[in-house]
């Protein structure tokens, strides 16, 4: 009772065709098969680590806080009188 024939696993197959379809089934055996391929290259990639990159050059800071900046738009709502 707990094992199933052949049978049975080609009417399983079966409605899955007719529910999903080929194209479909087609793309998620490709999608899975890339999701499978890039976690091996990842785990084999992992096991030697890389040392950090160095910045090539160096981004501008912002100016000092006593510089009013004049880009600020004021946010503040006014009442016209």
């Amino acid at each position: 009772m707990g094992s199933f024939s052949i049978w049975h696993w080609l009417v399983v197959l079966l409605i899955v065709v007719l529910v999903f379809g080929t194209k479909k089934l087609k793309n998620i055996g490709s999608d899975l098969g890339g999701a499978v391929k890039g976690f091996k290259d990842g785990v084999k990639d992992g096991s030697q680590p890389e040392p950090p990159a160095q910045p090539t050059q160096q981004v501008a800071g912002n100016p000092p806080a006593t510089a009013p900046d004049r880009t600020t738009i004021d946010v503040e709502a006014r009442n016209k009188s």
